[in-house]
């Protein structure tokens, strides 16, 4: 069953534009860096992001937004806990990102 993982960023203030950008493109480049340990292909089925435009006002400073589509929550646990690449970027950002949030869901299901 698909999986949806939304990951929301705000950079610390002084990070310049030019690393955030990087980090950005580092984030959607997974898609393709993260590899299967069976297959040995990549499995992120989609990734997709920018920064927030929103007109509610209702970011609690968030700015950048990423959406990254699993085939499973098989294959979203195994990048969460174990994949190398995913692990890599982990340690890269965590200098740069002031508050970071991540939620999780399956299209269509409310419950249970």
């Amino acid at each position: 069953m698909t999986i949806i993982h939304v990951v929301q960023f705000q950079f610390k203030e002084l990070v310049p534009q030019e690393e955030v950008k990087a980090i950005c493109d580092s984030m959607l480049a997974l898609k393709d860096n993260c590899i299967h340990p069976t297959s040995s292909k990549p499995y992120i089925k989609s990734a997709v992001g920018g920064v927030d435009n929103s007109p509610e006002g209702m970011s609690d400073d968030i700015t950048h937004v990423f959406v990254v589509e699993f085939e499973s929550a098989e294959d979203r646990d195994y990048y969460v806990h174990k994949d190398p690449a995913h692990q890599a970027f982990i340690a890269e950002v965590g200098k740069v990102i002031l508050k970071a949030r991540v939620v999780d869901f399956t299209p269509g299901v409310f419950g249970g």
